[in-house]
């Protein structure tokens, strides 16, 4: 069965963005860049909620043209050429959009994960991780805690209804100055 791994940057003070939706703070070095890589290799479908989605598509498709960054240059034709799907209520789609999912969370992703084929990366967003954790859909956790405190934005897990036991997997620190943990999915803590 498929996994949905989920990769996130945050600050200490557990922001995934700043109090304007500002996502100027992280910075990928070499190191971070390559775990990023090492995720890429094990998937084959991109997830995104809809303000991350919107995001992306507003770099990734000419992003070489906007940046000549190490991460950038690598990390383009491979979001290019992965299907993507975004889940939202009301949102149509565009020429980058593989599929569009809107209803029946629980339904659709479990049949994602019975598919044949490699795992699945949702990448980034809260609203949308915070729901796939709670209905126990996230097999792994890859959280980079980036040496800023922002002091408001949307909190790395928007206020979930019951408590979720992980399993560390790994820590470690990459190019001197973030923290990077794996961590299994794990029940609810009333299961």
């Amino acid at each position: 069965m498929r996994k949905v791994i989920y990769w996130v940057h945050t600050s200490v003070d557990g922001f995934i963005d700043g109090p304007n939706g500002e996502f100027d703070w992280p910075r990928m070095g070499p190191e971070l860049s390559a775990y990023s890589e090492s995720l890429d290799t094990r998937v084959d479908t991109l997830l995104f909620g809809r303000p991350v989605w919107e995001m992306m598509v507003g770099f990734w498709p000419d992003a070489e043209s906007m940046s000549d960054d190490p991460h950038v240059t690598a990390f383009a034709p491979f979001w290019r050429a992965t299907p993507k799907i975004v889940f939202s209520r009301t949102y149509a789609g565009d020429e980058w959009t593989t599929r569009v999912i809107r209803a029946n969370l629980a339904e659709e992703v479990a049949a994602l994960k019975a598919q044949p084929g490699r795992d699945l990366l949702l990448t980034g967003g809260a609203a949308l991780a915070a729901a796939l954790t709670e209905l126990g859909l996230v097999d792994e956790y890859h959280v980079a805690v980036h040496p800023v405190v922002l002091g408001g934005g949307r909190r790395l897990f928007a206020a979930p209804e019951k408590r979720q036991n992980l399993r560390l997997v790994d820590a470690r620190t990459v190019d001197g100055q973030v923290v990077v943990s794996h961590y299994q999915g794990g029940a609810s803590a009333d299961e």
